[in-house]
C-alpha cells in the first residue's frame, strides 16, 4: 500500500514558478514510476509528466516540455514538479500517482495509487 500526499500549490500570477511536492509513504518507492496528471474544471485528467523508478527516465505531455521538469529523491521517498513560466491554462489540480510496473505511461488507468491532490491556480 502507497499513501501520497502532495503539496506545494497556491494561487501564482502569470509569468511565475511553483515547485510541487508528492511525499509518499510504504516500502518499494523506488520501484514505481510516478506520475504527475491535471485535470481543470469540466475537462478529463490529462498527464503531464512521468518519471522511472531509478529516475533515470522521464516523459512529458508536449505542452509541458520545457516548462515543467519531473524529479524524484528515492532517499526523502518524493517526487517533484517544477513548473516554470506557468500560464493561466495550468490551473488546475495536480495529482501524483503511482505505477506499481514502473512503466513512465500517459494512461490514468495504469496508476494504481492516487493522491487527493493540490489546486494551482494562475492568474492573468
Amino acid at each position: 500500500q502507497v499513501q501520497l500526499v502532495e503539496s506545494g500549490g497556491g494561487l501564482v500570477q502569470a509569468g511565475d514558478s511553483l515547485r510541487l511536492s508528492c511525499a509518499a509513504s510504504g516500502r518499494a518507492f523506488s520501484a514505481y514510476a510516478m506520475g504527475w496528471f491535471r485535470q481543470a474544471p469540466g475537462k478529463e485528467r490529462e498527464f503531464v509528466a512521468g518519471i522511472s523508478g531509478s529516475g533515470g527516465f522521464t516523459r512529458y505531455a508536449g505542452s509541458m516540455e520545457g516548462r515543467f521538469t519531473i524529479s524524484r529523491d528515492n532517499a526523502r521517498k518524493t517526487v517533484f514538479l517544477q513548473m516554470n513560466s506557468l500560464k493561466p491554462e495550468d490551473t488546475a489540480v495536480y495529482y501524483c500517482a503511482a505505477n506499481q510496473q514502473n512503466q513512465v505511461v500517459a494512461t490514468t488507468w495504469t496508476y494504481a495509487y492516487w493522491g487527493r491532490g493540490t489546486q494551482v491556480t494562475i492568474s492573468s
